[in-house]
């Protein structure tokens, strides 16, 4: 029995392997993607240009000045002689965003007056710019905070934020384990799409049901090469995301693959059912990519499930990908002890 198991399981390889467009579809997309995903995938603002229009040219504007420059998030500074340039600047998008300072801006900090300052964004690009006018808002607090330093403050509560298992915020730390499970899903059920749909495509399913193979043999015999390829992938992007991007791996590695490998027989299923119901390897990619996007859309890497409808919400719950793009991040970043592994994994199962 075991015997013709392997046979079968090196035959599912062998014809998946032999052609090299096959190969360079599960291993070349898998690189370009962890390599361009934490770059561009991302919600940081990174590299805009701020212009400033500064009518006051006192102390406290050339102070805020300086301090948007110095900001990660704005490599260049246009600055305005008139205020018939701002129009302009936002209209062919020379800036994402603009500060004005008005003439008494500086005189009315001095005299603990408020000094009201116009910020104006690019509505086109309306993500970007209330992100960037977060990091101005930011900026603007610290600067305040400067200035009350010496000075009799109020008797309030200060809340102080401090992130445990992404202390910077990086966002690469959220993309690459996330990446993890949208690629072990793509790898899956590609693989097992296809199954299927190639013998009947080659015209050998006849020959595979006559064989003396059992449908448990069959089955067991198209699941283990998907798991074996995506399990290979999810080890390279596991693979670079530490040595490459640096990530710390604290949990444990024998659990995170008991996880990946008990997520990729749940899509062994539906890779199948797509595939008995394709007669062409061309439909079942069609299949895989009507699967998928609902299945990206409602996982929660493209916006967080928190922020989705309550009844969308529970319908997430149904959703795989939904339930292994939260164990990554928990096994790399979080996991510090068995206890905690067990306890993510019985509220997932």
């Amino acid at each position: 029995m075991f015997h013709r198991l392997w046979t079968l399981i090196r035959k599912e390889l062998q014809s998946l392997l032999r052609e090299p467009q096959t190969r360079a579809i599960l291993i070349l997309p898998v690189l370009i993607q962890v390599i361009l995903f934490p770059f561009a995938a991302t919600l940081e603002v990174t590299n805009a240009t701020i212009a400033i229009y500064n009518e006051d040219n006192g102390k406290h504007s050339v102070e805020l000045t300086q301090r948007f420059a110095r900001a990660k998030a704005f490599t260049h500074v246009l600055l305005l002689n008139s205020p018939q340039e701002i129009q302009p600047t936002i209209d062919t998008q020379k800036a994402l965003l603009l500060v004005r300072f008005p003439a008494d801006f500086s005189r009315n900090l001095d005299t603990f007056q408020p000094a009201p300052m116009q910020l104006i964004l690019d509505g086109r690009n309306s993500n970007s710019a209330q992100i960037a006018a977060n990091y101005l808002q930011q900026i603007v607090k610290e600067y305040q905070q400067t200035l009350m330093d010496g000075k009799p403050k109020p008797n309030n509560s200060e809340l102080v934020v401090r992130n445990w298992y992404n202390p910077n915020l990086d966002y690469k730390w959220f993309v690459v384990p996330s990446l993890i499970a949208m690629i072990t899903t793509i790898g899956v059920m590609i693989v097992t799409s296809l199954s299927v749909a190639r013998e009947r495509e080659q015209g050998t399913l006849d020959q595979l049901l006559v064989s003396p193979l059992t449908t448990w043999q069959i089955f067991v015999g198209k699941a283990v090469p998907a798991l074996i390829v995506a399990t290979f992938q999810a080890t390279i992007v596991l693979a670079i995301g530490i040595w490459a991007y640096q990530i710390p791996f604290a949990g444990s590695l024998a659990l995170f693959y008991f996880t990946m490998v008990i997520y990729g027989l749940s899509l062994v299923g539906f890779g199948l059912l797509i595939s008995s119901l394709c007669a062409t390897q061309q439909q079942a990619f069609i299949g895989v990519f009507v699967f998928m996007m609902p299945a990206i859309l409602l996982s929660g890497y493209v916006s967080p499930v928190e922020n989705m409808p309550v009844w969308l919400q529970n319908l997430t719950w149904i959703n795989l990908s939904a339930t292994l793009l939260i164990l990554p991040s928990k096994f790399i970043l979080r996991m510090r002890v068995w206890g905690l592994s067990g306890e993510v994994c019985g509220r997932y199962w």
